[in-house]
């Protein structure tokens, strides 16, 4: 016996329901081309639900979110500097926004903030304590663009101590937060818009010399979704990611590439002279 396929109140089979592209009963395939119709016709509708979708209002009003480094997500400047050994100290958190307040989950610091549409706080962001995630974050991108880097607990460059390497870089951490806001409802729901932002200040050392080699900054702001993505209005434009760590994660990502971007430093280092020890 067939099985009888049902859409709305009438079965696939129903006289009541009109042949597609000719007239009288239908035979197998017309009821199989209506029944792929009517469900490809769902899956687009669902389809359209979700990426219009401006997400849900955040649970709490404390968040911990996971910040991190993204490898391989800048590109262009892998393997462009020399194989030198690079010490990468404890970066100090000098951030003038990082205190924690009474409601910081134990162990974490503030990275951010979601407020509703009247700009009111509605839930805080906390993470892991941010000097240990930055300087994996350093470590890993100076091995991608090519020094052999190690890191060390200190903050503060110390001459004596690092004889056997090449360069040293000390860095302060001066900005690193992330604002998540609601806009204007959509079609699908609330609309958000995300700003990460991040920012370090850099000494680059050659022991046993005191003096820097090498100072400079390096910074990134990420927007989440993109200023006028793809020409649509705040209404249908959809965020690339759910959580605002992540947003967060992708500026520290962009910031800390932008040392060994940083067209000043790698000519310099292309151009020294590194003595043997």
């Amino acid at each position: 016996m067939r099985p009888i396929l049902f859409f709305g109140a009438a079965p696939a089979n129903s006289p009541d329901l009109p042949a597609i592209g000719c007239a009288g009963p239908r035979t197998d395939r017309q009821r199989f081309i209506a029944a792929f119709l009517a469900l490809a016709t769902l899956a687009w509708a669902a389809g359209c639900s979700l990426v219009s979708s401006g997400g849900t209002m955040p649970k709490g009003p404390v968040s911990v979110q996971k910040v991190e480094y993204y490898p391989y997500q800048v590109k262009g400047y892998q393997n462009t500097y020399p194989n030198r050994t690079l010490v990468v100290l404890m970066p100090l958190d000098s951030r003038s926004d990082k205190d924690s307040g009474p409601q910081a989950p134990s162990g974490t610091v503030p990275i951010g903030e979601v407020t509703d549409r009247q700009n009111n706080v509605i839930q805080r962001l906390y993470s892991s304590p941010l000097p240990a995630i930055v300087q994996q974050a350093i470590f890993r991108s100076a091995g991608e663009a090519g020094f052999s880097a190690s890191v060390a607990p200190e903050s503060a460059y110390q001459p004596d101590r690092y004889r056997n390497a090449a360069y040293v870089l000390q860095s302060e951490i001066e900005r690193c937060w992330v604002k998540k806001s609601r806009g204007p409802d959509g079609r699908s729901g609330p609309t958000w818009r995300t700003v990460a932002s991040f920012a370090l200040k850099l000494a680059l050392y050659k022991p046993p010399f005191k003096v820097p080699f090498w100072q400079g900054t390096s910074a990134s702001t990420y927007h989440d979704p993109p200023i006028g993505s793809l020409g649509l209005g705040p209404e249908d434009e959809v965020g690339i990611y759910d959580k605002p760590g992540q947003d967060l994660s992708v500026a520290v990502t962009r910031g800390v590439a932008g040392i060994f971007e940083h067209r000043g430093l790698h000519t310099l280092i292309l151009q020294d002279i590194v003595l043997k020890r």
